[in-house]
Parts: structure tokens; C-alpha cells; sequence
């Protein structure tokens, strides 16, 4: 990264030193990260193939259920490995990619969500101007936005990550390369780096929250005063979904990433497995089992799969 350092690679100490539990705690994040798969997957496919759903909301959702894939698999399929493993070694160059991209996914998350915001607040407080403000191609400009933005956020945290010298213990205290842990490793003084990314994550993470925060307030004011009971649960339910997986995301962020760097503890591996795990595999669950549209598009889908099939066994039996 154009500085010194001594390490050549990495030892992550994992979620556990038991060896009892480790088998278990492998099948157990197996099955969540073939969900997590199987359930975005499926909601991208069913966005791409649903013509009631081809609206902005579902076309940032889809890329969000991207995200939450590709977040997924940064962590999932070495924290496995490691699991089953005794040799948790990892390379200088593999541990800076994988926190790289980590906080790539990670960040374009964060404006994302706040980009889903804003279209939730146009979309009850301004709906006459709905389809002229949220445009197609503003749509593109907002993800491409968030890409860019979530790029160089990835780039300046790694530089003051990685960007250190290395010339003390190689464990990392985690199962994965995350700031904290990875700082930790950094000689002979890293308060200076961790100053600046605690400051860059909060202006990032605060920034974000912030548009999602004012949003949600305007959204709450503009339905408060609508005179239509129908009107007022149509609009609550339309937030709900996106409103829970806000909550989950930033509140684990806010945990992680927004207290000083001397004050984390133990539970940091607890959190890390939340939003790195659990989180991308509840999201697919939260958008399909909260949100009408989107299962009435599953089961014209499948109803359309099973005449499908049906028809192709009528006419096999025929020939």
C-alpha cells in the first residue's frame, strides 16, 4: 500500500478455539449462506421476471440483494474453511483484498439503504412528481453513485488499515480482516490512523443515516397527515420492510464502527457474525414475507412454473 511492513501473512484466530464446536457452528453457517444464496438469487430473478415489479423501489432492491451476496461471500466461504481447518493462515495481500472488498460492499450497503430512503420519501411526500424525480436514469446515477462513493471509502479506510508497519504479533483476534483487529497489529503507534478512519466512518456512516433519518421523519409527518386510514396503512406497510433492515444494518454499524477503537470487546465477534451472516440471509425474508406485491409476483410466478410443467408432462404423455 506504499508503506513498510514486516508481516508477510496473518493468522485469524476464528470465532472459536473449541473443537467441539466447531463442526456444529460449520453446518450451522453452511446452511445460512446456501439461504442467503438461494434467497437473493430468488429475489433477483423474481424482480427480473415480475413486470408489476420493474419500479425503482424493487430495481435498488435488486441491487441490494446483489450486495448482500457478494457482502456474504467475502467473509462466509473462508470462515467455513477456516472452521474445518487447523492452518487459519492468511497472506498480507489476501487479508488487505478481503477487508478491500468487505468495505466495498459494506459501504455501498450504507448509501444504498440511504438511496432507498430518498425514494421512499418521494414517493409518499411528493408522489405526483414521483416518476419525474426518480427517472430511470437517475435511477442509474443513484447506484452508480453509490458504487463510486462506496469504492472510494473502501480505498481510504484499507490505505490506513494496511498502510502501517506490521512488527508485532501475527494473530488477528477475528475471523476476518476487520479494522479493529487488524489495527491492533500496527506498531509502534496506530492512534493516528485509527483517529482518522473512526472520523471517516462516522462522517460515512453518520452521513447515510442522517438522509435515512430525515427521510423516515418527513415520510412519518407527510402520513400522519393523511386523511385516509387505508391511505396511512398502505403507506406504513410500503416502509416497513425497508425500515427493518435499516435498523438491523446501521444498528450493528453503529456498534461496531462508531465507538472508539480501545472500548470494543468480545462481543465484537457476535455483532461482526450478525450483519457479516445472519443479516444478508433475514433481508430476502424481510422484502418477500412483509411485502404484498412481491408475494403476489411469487405466486403468479410459480403458478406460471406449474402450468408450465404441467403442460410439458401433458404433451410428453401424449407423444
Amino acid at each position: 500500500m506504499g508503506r513498510n511492513h514486516t508481516q508477510t501473512k496473518f493468522v485469524l484466530l476464528g470465532i472459536t478455539d473449541s473443537p467441539f464446536a466447531q463442526t456444529p457452528l460449520f453446518v450451522l453457517f453452511l446452511l445460512i449462506y446456501i439461504v442467503t444464496l438461494v434467497g437473493n438469487v430468488g429475489i433477483i430473478i423474481l424482480f427480473q421476471v415480475s413486470p408489476s415489479l420493474h419500479t425503482p423501489m424493487y430495481f435498488f432492491l435488486t441491487h441490494f440483494a446483489f450486495i448482500d451476496i457478494c457482502y456474504s461471500t467475502v467473509i462466509s466461504p473462508r470462515m467455513l474453511a477456516d472452521l474445518l481447518s487447523e492452518d487459519k493462515t492468511i497472506s498480507f495481500t489476501g487479508c488487505m483484498m478481503q477487508f478491500l472488498t468487505f468495505a466495498f460492499f459494506g459501504s455501498a450497503a450504507c448509501y444504498l439503504l440511504a438511496v432507498m430512503a430518498y425514494d421512499r420519501h418521494v414517493a409518499i411526500c411528493h408522489p405526483l412528481l414521483y416518476v419525474t424525480i426518480i427517472s430511470s436514469h437517475v435511477c442509474w446515477q443513484l447506484v452508480a453513485s453509490s458504487y463510486l462513493f462506496a469504492f472510494l471509502s473502501a480505498i481510504i479506510c484499507t490505505w490506513y488499515t494496511f498502510g502501517g508497519s506490521f512488527c508485532g504479533s501475527s494473530y488477528i483476534n477475528h475471523f476476518f480482516c476487520d479494522i479493529v483487529p487488524v489495527l491492533n497489529l500496527v506498531c509502534p503507534d496506530n492512534h493516528s490512523s485509527e483517529m482518522v478512519i473512526f472520523a471517516f466512518l462516522t462522517i460515512n456512516v453518520v452521513g447515510t443515516s442522517m438522509v435515512v433519518l430525515l427521510s423516515y421523519i418527513s415520510i412519518l409527518h407527510t402520513v400522519l397527515r393523511m386523511c385516509s386510514a387505508q391511505s396511512r396503512a398502505r403507506a406504513f406497510h410500503t416502509c416497513t420492510s425497508q425500515l427493518m433492515a435499516i435498523i438491523m444494518f446501521f444498528g450493528t454499524g453503529f456498534f461496531m464502527y462508531l465507538q472508539p477503537p480501545s472500548s470494543h470487546r468480545n462481543l465484537d465477534k457476535v455483532s461482526s457474525i450478525f450483519y457479516t451472516v445472519v443479516t444478508p440471509m433475514l433481508n430476502p425474508f424481510i422484502y418477500s414475507l412483509r411485502n404484498k406485491e412481491v408475494k403476489g409476483a411469487l405466486v403468479k410466478c410459480s403458478r406460471r412454473m406449474f402450468n408450465h410443467w404441467q403442460h410439458k408432462i401433458v404433451v410428453s404423455s401424449r407423444t
